[in-house]
């Protein structure tokens, strides 16, 4: 049997008494009564205190103003002196915005709310009032009935619980919901039912979600934190672990919504201001994140995540020191912190500190030998520093401990390319492909190493794979052309090379590559156009002024030709490249005899 079906039984014989006046009267506070009588000094009270709100707030309508918070305050009277000290007190603070919805919380729980409706007229045709925001912050509404007119001149009122009704109960399409006494419970169950909900029940749905979480079973967590919620509408454990359900199903913004209530309902908790920063980063707002994590570290000092989390978004928002500052406190509060050592280690080698950073992922590798994320940030470092082998055993630590880590091939198969080991770095980009089959560089430094394989196709088709998942790849575009041109298909290689330039107006190489061509094709105004702008972006482009150099002398242009002549064979010599200076001076030697 349902639980609510004898206390509605209970409530139908209570209106037959109800009719008759037969009611229970108890003056013992914390006794269950129907009826309360409030008169003398009491009574003085509550007129005193309605009189100063409206002192205090100059309504413009004084008089209904009075009587809507004398309705309400007798109301909260009925039900204190049924309760007793299970519920908070009455409040009598004089300020505007009144109570937030919420006119009681259980003493022993402040996430269960109780919201008291007072009404006076007959019993069998008012209605109680209750809006959407009531029925969302409260656990049960209280209802009220006063058998007097209210007003100032009134010496004494007789209050009746009429009943009550649990939230969770009371369905509305607009934006309030309407009760009538024979929809209600009977009183006499009330204190039971909210001792019910600080019990087993909404524990056990506590305990079910935070298994289903810890089985990444994130669906059916949900459904159990909302029913925690259902019982317990101001409770900021299960909003807060509800937020984490939601951000691992997708609903990001639904998971800032549940942070939002798990801090509304306990403005200290600092895992839900760090949580909400994690999802505000995820979602972009790096600003918002800052000021999350900020506020975390403000109630919490010793939270090394927050400290760390918010050194990771100043680190991207450029504000570099700021975010070794963030590590560094991290690390001073948990010194076995690996993943802030890795982090600083990055952002030391962003500003040029190389050494440090090395030191940094050996922290982090001292503290967790098997971190192969640290082991390829210092394989990083190791090789712009030329230690190459180093690099490359380092990249191969981090992929005995992740062998499904796409950018610890790719960067292996770098330095293997550059140590000359091209098969090696072929198989490294195969790798980093299967298992990233979007990664645009993988397909593109393939496609460089397949061409100097002499596989021109193969070269093409990783050129056009990594255009593929990066469109703005101007650089692909040139590879892609010049293999192109060197097929034969000068057009598609001008095409591409047109591509490449109108992704990146400043790309000098593109230029060059295009006069190249267009000088092959006959054009060598065109050529001539191209290889200025190669030298307008690069002023040091020793060949473009070799190349433009033949082709004014071609045209006749003499002085231009040794001019350009004399230029690249200087930048040539600045360079050290003795072959192509002596080719630039022999040049020059041609055009004077």
């Amino acid at each position: 049997m349902d639980w609510t079906t004898p206390l509605k039984a209970q409530q139908t014989d209570f209106i037959q008494r109800l009719k008759s006046a037969k009611l229970l009267h108890c003056d013992e506070k914390g006794q269950h009564s129907e009826l309360t009588i409030i008169s003398g000094q009491r009574l003085d009270q509550l007129r005193d205190f309605c009189w100063e709100m409206v002192k205090k707030y100059k309504p413009n309508d004084p008089q209904n103003y009075f009587i809507n918070n004398m309705k309400g305050k007798l109301g909260e009277e009925v039900v204190k002196s049924r309760l007793a000290d299970f519920v908070t007190e009455v409040d009598y603070e004089k300020r505007v915005g009144g109570d937030g919805k919420v006119d009681f919380t259980l003493t022993s729980d402040s996430s269960i709310g109780i919201q008291v409706k007072a009404r006076n007229g007959n019993f069998d045709k008012i209605q109680w009032s209750i809006s959407q925001e009531e029925i969302a912050k409260n656990a049960v509404l209280v209802c009220i009935l006063i058998q007097e007119e209210v007003s100032e001149a009134q010496a004494e009122y007789n209050l009746i619980l009429a009943g009550f009704l649990p939230t969770n109960m009371i369905t509305s399409n607009t934006g309030k919901a309407l009760v009538g006494i024979d929809e209600l419970l009977y009183s006499g169950g009330l204190r039971s039912y909210l001792e019910s909900l600080t019990s087993s029940e909404a524990d056990e749905y506590m305990r079910l979600g935070n298994e289903c979480i810890e089985k990444e079973d994130y669906q059916n967590a949900f459904g159990y934190y909302t029913q925690v919620l259902q019982l317990k509408p101001n409770n900021e454990d299960a909003y807060f672990d509800r937020a984490i359900a939601r951000y691992y199903l997708g609903d990001k913004q639904g998971a800032i919504d549940d942070y939002n209530q798990a801090i509304k309902f306990n403005p200290n908790l600092a895992q839900a201001y760090y949580g909400r920063g994690y999802v505000r980063d995820d979602l972009g707002d790096k600003q918002g994140a800052i000021e999350d994590y900020t506020q975390a570290i403000k109630i919490n000092p010793n939270y090394a995540k927050a400290y760390h989390n918010r050194g990771v978004v100043r680190s991207e928002l450029g504000d570099k020191q700021g975010a070794i500052d963030d590590y560094t406190q991290a690390i001073k509060i948990n010194p076995n912190y690996a993943k802030a050592y890795h982090n600083r280690g990055i952002v030391r080698n962003d500003l040029g500190d190389k050494q440090g950073a090395i030191e940094d992922y050996n922290l982090a590798i001292n503290i967790n030998p098997n971190y192969a994320n640290a082991y390829n940030g210092r394989g990083i470092v190791r090789k712009q520093l030329g230690d190459k082998q180093g690099a490359i055993d380092d990249y191969t630590q981090a992929i005995k401990f992740n062998p499904n880590y796409a950018n610890a091939y790719y960067n292996r198969g770098v330095v293997r390319n550059e140590s000359g080991d091209k098969p090696g770095a072929i198989d490294d980009y195969n790798q980093a492909i299967k298992f990233n089959p979007n990664y645009a560089d993988a397909y593109y430094n393939r496609g460089i190493v397949r061409y100097e394989l002499g596989d021109k196709q193969g070269a093409i088709d990783d050129y056009t794979q990594a255009i593929k998942f990066n469109p703005n790849d101007a650089e692909a575009y040139i590879g892609r052309g010049n293999v192109r041109d060197d097929l034969g298909d000068k057009q598609a290689a001008i095409d591409d090379y047109n591509l490449a330039i109108k992704i990146n107006p400043n790309l000098a190489q593109a230029y060059y590559n295009r006069g190249v061509v267009r000088y092959a094709l006959g054009n060598k105004q065109g050529a001539i156009d191209d290889y200025t702008q190669a030298i307008k972006f690069n002023p040091n482009y020793a060949n473009a002024y070799y190349n433009r150099g033949l082709v004014r002398k071609d045209l006749g242009d003499k002085q231009g030709a040794i001019k350009d002549f004399q230029t690249a064979a200087n930048i040539y010599k600045k360079e050290g490249k003795e072959t192509d200076y002596q080719d630039a001076m022999q040049q020059l030697r041609k055009i004077n005899k």
